[in-house]
């Protein structure tokens, strides 16, 4: 290949990838369709001439069959049911097709959306290729303009009585926590257990929006995911921040599990708490999920089937607690899809209609910046951002 000719950009891409064609190696770990292994074996062969005149042309239209061809066998059935080999071609079609983006000295904003659709549907292969690339083309891409800031006057703190309030606890010992909270399963505030997390320092929207304003991820439309209304887009962080922080264009959120993985600036300033290490899994199997969104976002009550450390890192939550002995007074939805979550709206109940309701005993509290709740697994929890707010779960069991 002739360095002289190719992008500067596609240039540094493939240095990301093994060199000869023959440590390429492209496993899939599952089963697909007969046309998938030689199709991407030409992927492969188109890669090493993609630097040359036409060659980028053709590496975006074999790797555009591999990811589309992909794509409808992922939407074909339900996503527990898509095999590994589908997803790890899907991955493979984006990276391909990115890559043939680069080669044709395309700018880097359309292949770093292929990276980020490739890491949130697929699997990162090639030993992290996907999560390589992406790293470059955001430093590469121009850095977005920092949303304007803008001044709100502060919602009201709902009032919580004192004998209703969680508990507080000031960094316990392990076997404190464990004696007293865990194994009783029993709601608390921790302080002072993420005083050291570079993200209580550096976590701002005008920083959420530099470090990942430029990267794809799926965004909840509507207050609350069982309002008609509600559905899912694919945008970008800085248009997410556009439209529903800075510009208040209805209620969005970013909830996800994938953005710590796609973006490990930020997985950088977070710790998993200690207390984790009670649980009976290692570290890898700990789920961590970030929600980023503005004032008056609603999780409804619900539970969840693990236990669960919520940590606050700016913005403040109105938070209720329920226990699960009460599951039959909150009226939990009949339906499979939401037998998680109860049909009452907390703060404002129908009790016509839930008459019930006034027989689950509720503990409160307002979560601040700095404070992490522990939500015992199963607990009935309902969730309202009284400010934007960025939040941080840990579920491990």
């Amino acid at each position: 290949m002739s360095s002289g000719l190719e992008p500067p950009l596609w240039v540094a891409a493939r240095a990301l990838l093994p060199g000869p064609e023959a440590e390429l190696a492209l496993p899939l770990d599952g089963a697909v369709e007969e046309w998938v292994p030689p199709l991407l074996r030409r992927c492969r062969a188109l890669l090493e001439g993609a630097g040359r005149p036409g060659g980028a042309r053709a590496l975006r239209r074999a790797g555009a069959v591999l990811r589309d061809g992909a794509w409808e066998r992922l939407h074909a059935a339900p996503w527990r049911e898509v095999g590994e080999g589908w997803r790890r071609a899907f991955a493979y079609g984006c990276l391909f097709s990115a890559l043939g983006e680069l080669a044709a000295g395309r700018p880097a904003a359309p292949a770093l959306r292929l990276c980020d659709l490739g890491l949130l549907l697929g699997r990162d292969v090639l030993g992290g290729a996907l999560r390589r690339l992406a790293g470059l083309l955001r430093h590469r891409h121009r850095p977005r303009r920092p949303p304007q800031k803008v001044h709100r006057d502060l919602a009201p703190v709902p009032v919580v009585p004192p004998e209703d309030e969680v508990p507080h606890l000031h960094c316990p010992s392990l076997e404190h926590f464990r004696d007293n909270y865990l194994i009783p399963q029993r709601p608390v505030v921790l302080e002072g257990i993420m005083d050291h997390w570079p993200c209580t320092k550096k976590w701002s929207v005008d920083y959420i929006c530099e470090v990942a304003g430029c990267r794809t991820v799926p965004v909840e439309l509507g207050s609350q995911y069982t309002d008609e209304d509600w559905s899912q887009q694919l945008m970008t962080v800085g248009d997410f921040i556009d439209r529903y922080i800075v510009g208040e264009n209805g209620v969005g959120y970013l909830a996800q599990h994938q953005l710590f993985d796609q973006i490990p600036e930020l997985k950088e300033d977070i710790n998993i708490p200690d207390y984790c290490c009670l649980g009976e899994e290692d570290e890898d199997n700990i789920t961590i999920n970030a929600w980023f969104g503005p004032e008056g976002t609603i999780s409804p009550l619900h539970q969840d089937p693990q236990q669960n450390f919520l940590a606050q890192v700016f913005g403040r939550k109105y938070i209720r607690l329920c226990s699960p002995q009460d599951s039959e007074n909150v009226y939990p939805h009949e339906s499979q899809m939401l037998h998680n979550t109860s049909q009452v709206d907390v703060e404002d109940p129908d009790l016509v209609k839930f008459p019930n309701f006034t027989k689950a005993a509720f503990q409160s509290c307002v979560l601040m910046p700095g404070q992490v709740l522990f939500i015992p697994v199963k607990y009935w929890h309902y969730v309202r951002s009284l400010d934007t707010s960025f939040s941080v779960s840990f579920w491990w069991s």
